[in-house]
């Protein structure tokens, strides 16, 4: 690989790096009773929850429910940043790439 070819390379990742970074993931619990929104960059940009589905004693499984929906959103940034990285990479497996 010579050069130019790392600078091309170089230039993709950034652009692949800044797409992921600007596009929202959504993770969910309960069916929809909660849904959290997170950034490419693993930031937390939205939480929402169904009040029709939680009472005050709920509030236990409702815990439960956001981080459910924390690790769902989590994971999808991750599986995102594994597939960008595999593409770019040609699937194979460069320490400290993503």
């Amino acid at each position: 690989m010579n050069m130019r070819e790392i600078q091309k390379m170089q230039q993709k990742l950034v652009k692949m790096q800044g797409e992921l970074e600007a596009t929202q993931f959504t993770g969910t619990a309960g069916g929809g009773a909660v849904t959290i929104t997170m950034s490419g960059k693993f930031e937390i940009s939205a939480v929402k929850i169904d009040p029709e589905a939680f009472n005050a004693e709920d509030i236990a499984e409702l815990e439960v429910m956001v981080l459910a929906a924390a690790n769902a959103a989590h994971e999808k940034v991750s599986e995102a940043q594994a597939k960008m990285s595999s593409a770019l990479t040609g699937g194979m497996k460069i320490p400290g790439l993503l």
